[in-house]
């Protein structure tokens, strides 16, 4: 017998994992005093990117030595010109276990041809990272976007590490701890748990980083958009806003308001806490349920902004089709859009939980997940 429809809506059905739903109390008319149609060199320009750097700063607590710089081409540019323009001092320890931390291991094997150790696993699991040779540098992704599985503690890396840590950060940053003290390259985007908009990356450098920059020239050429340093020293203006290229001013002011209404809920501490209370939300019901299940093979490693699910039922008999068919059905509901899984990861459902979203959203959602599901697996 097919469920009745739930009788309750979601007030916003926006689930998608990149670009995220806005902040809840966002409007456009919010944006009202971006500097449109001004230089972003002109003062006005430079005292927004600027407020955005301190406020990303002081929300995440990222140490006063740190340098923190507004790049192209949103987090895949930032973790690229990091790899680009680091790379190649000593080998490398490239880690795996969803699609971007794949194309890491893609670039920096086949295109920059440095000496490499692979570690990968697969969707839902986790490689070890405490086998791993920190003398080298290692590039891993701290929480998988695609695969719903996030390093659930930065302890195994060590303090006397010879190499440094890339990390690509963009689902977990405002979400998770990061532990500044283990990481010496992140990255992420304004898209993810801030719901900004798209296209510029943030690069946060520890002292050891620029410290390599500044010591060590790669034997590659480096277009203008990956030069971080002049003359052997590092371009201090790209970490007080000096942008590289031309930001959105729009943009911009679109982050500084996500980043005020962080501020305003209580920060980092509240920015986690509506995460791990969605993510729990979702994590409850696929308990009380035996056809639905959290891709992550490991509790403790579970991701609390990119959850991403799979179907067990035993009449399920096109993995594929049956998950993008309850995905299809919610989003002709209103009810849940973009929520279908990675188009390389397993099939199933990725439910966006970070900070942004309303747990009562998540949860009026659910009952109309169970429907969906009830609903296709009739037509079996």
């Amino acid at each position: 017998m097919v469920m009745t429809k739930p009788a309750t809506r979601p007030g916003n059905p926006r689930f998608s994992s990149g670009p995220c739903a806005k902040p809840p109390v966002w409007k456009l008319d919010a944006l009202r005093d971006a500097p449109l149609g001004r230089s972003h060199r002109a003062s006005v320009g430079k005292a927004k990117l600027a407020e955005a750097i301190d406020l990303t700063r002081e929300i995440l607590g990222i140490p006063a030595d740190y340098r923190i710089g507004i790049v192209p081409a949103s987090d895949t540019g930032a973790f690229e010109m990091a790899m680009w323009s680091l790379l190649g001092e000593r080998p490398a320890e490239m880690v795996a276990w969803e699609s971007f931390g794949a194309g890491w291991v893609t670039d920096v094997v086949k295109q920059l041809k440095i000496d490499a150790q692979v570690h990968t696993a697969e969707y839902g699991e986790i490689v070890d990272m405490a086998a791993l040779n920190y003398d080298n540098d290692v590039c891993f992704t701290w929480n998988g976007t695609t695969s719903g599985v996030r390093v659930p503690t930065g302890d195994v890396i060590p303090g006397d590490r010879a190499g440094l840590t890339l990390c690509d950060a963009t689902s977990a940053a405002f979400a998770q701890e990061l532990p500044w003290d283990k990481l010496d390259v992140t990255t992420f985007s304004w898209q993810k748990v801030m719901g900004g908009e798209a296209a510029h990356g943030m690069l946060v450098l520890s002292p050891r980083a620029v410290e390599r920059l500044e010591s060590y020239t790669p034997a590659w050429p480096l277009p203008k958009i990956f030069r971080l340093t002049k003359g052997g020293k590092l371009i201090e203006g790209i970490f007080r806003g000096e942008t590289i290229n031309t930001p959105s001013m729009l943009a911009v002011e679109d982050y500084l308001v996500a980043l005020k209404w962080g501020r305003s809920i209580g920060g980092l501490d509240a920015l986690i806490h509506r995460a791990d209370a969605n993510a729990r939300a979702i994590w409850n019901f696929c308990a009380a349920y035996d056809w639905i299940a959290n891709l992550a093979v490991d509790p403790a490693t579970r991701s609390n902004t990119s959850v991403c699910l799979k179907f067990t039922d035993d009449r399920i008999t096109d993995g594929a089709g049956f998950a993008k068919a309850v995905a299809k059905r919610l989003e002709a509901e209103n009810i849940a859009l973009d929520i279908g899984a990675y188009r390389d990861a397993p099939a199933g459902l990725r439910i966006w939980c970070g900070a942004t979203v309303e747990t009562s959203d998540i949860e009026a959602m659910l009952p109309w997940l169970e429907w969906a599901f009830e609903t296709e697996i009739a037509n079996q």
